[in-house]
């Protein structure tokens, strides 16, 4: 029964035809989806990138912020009177 159906199928240049047409369609759908998929995949990441990056700006800023900061009570004092806090 199955061989006969297959016999047919492959005797019947119609039927060849569209099953090539059919597997052309289907390979090409399924490169649409994978390019949609890497691209939505390529999307995350890149803002997940922006996101690291601005919280590494803060911390940086933190840093920078801490590196000019009064050491002592005195250092403090002395700036206050200068005016340079």
């Amino acid at each position: 029964m199955i061989t006969t159906l297959f016999t047919g199928i492959a005797a019947n240049p119609w039927i060849r035809a569209a099953l090539r047409y059919g597997a052309i369609a289907l390979a090409i759908v399924l490169f649409l989806l994978s390019l949609r998929r890497s691209g939505e995949r390529a999307g995350r990441l890149a803002e997940r990138l922006e996101t690291s990056e601005n919280a590494n700006d803060v911390q940086r800023q933190m840093l920078d912020a801490a590196t000019r900061r009064p050491r002592s009570r005195d250092e403090l004092t002395d700036r206050l009177r200068d005016g340079r806090f």
